[in-house]
């Protein structure tokens, strides 16, 4: 199948952008991989924990083009992203408190296989009816939010991704954002927007301009549709 897409990212409010995007097609294999990681505040770094985790889900897809999407598959290359995690934080000076939230989805012919640890989100949009929608790892606390999964230095055992898989159909739309998106613009909103008969561009220009007024995070997105 093939396969469209549009992408955002954007600083918000923030002085530094910790979201990171990263999209790979292989046409000749029939796949593709979209990952979006945001970099968890209140620890230093988060930046560059999303690059390594997004950078090191990448290559393991890259490394191992012979091997089928499955949950076994997302478990071990999330294994070896958080093995990168903690030799990244593991400086000669001290060792670097660092984590990000992680949310991804890999197609394989007519199959998409999400996972993700954290709050950064995945939608799977059919005609006008959200078939999935990944629940976040999260725990409100008065007046903050506490993300129960994550890619974390300290701990690795909570990089334990949730993995499902679908059948996709043509004209089936995927959205994946970081939680600066979702919890500034309202569901119905967002799900409406991302159904309209428009251009993948112009559907997340109006994403993207609601982030603008709204958000008080980074907001990053990405749209693709099986053609």
């Amino acid at each position: 199948m093939e396969i469209g897409y549009a992408t955002f990212s954007e600083v918000g409010r923030r002085f530094e952008n910790q979201d990171v995007l990263k999209v790979i097609q292989m046409p000749q294999a029939n796949r593709a991989l979209m990952v979006v990681c945001d970099g968890m505040g209140g620890h230093e770094m988060g930046d560059v924990a999303a690059q390594v985790v997004s950078k090191s889900l990448c290559e393991y897809w890259l490394d191992n083009p012979s091997m089928p999407d499955s949950e076994q598959k997302i478990i071990e290359a999330c294994e070896v992203a958080s093995r990168r995690l903690y030799a990244r934080a593991n400086t000669p000076y001290r060792f670097i408190e660092m984590g990000t939230t992680m949310v991804m989805a890999s197609i394989e012919g007519n199959m998409v296989t999400i996972a993700h640890c954290g709050d950064s989100r995945c939608y799977l949009l059919r005609g006008n009816e959200v078939i999935h929608q990944t629940t976040d790892h999260a725990d409100c606390i008065p007046q903050s939010e506490r993300v129960l999964k994550c890619f974390f230095s300290l701990d690795p055992d909570v990089s334990q991704p949730e993995v499902i898989r679908f059948e996709v159909q043509k004209g089936d739309r995927l959205f994946l954002c970081s939680d600066g998106v979702n919890k500034y613009v309202a569901p119905q909103i967002l799900t409406d927007l991302l159904q309209d008969d428009l251009p993948l561009e112009q559907i997340l220009d109006g994403v993207s301009f609601l982030c603008l007024k709204n958000s008080m995070d980074n907001y990053t997105g990405i749209l693709a549709e099986i053609l």
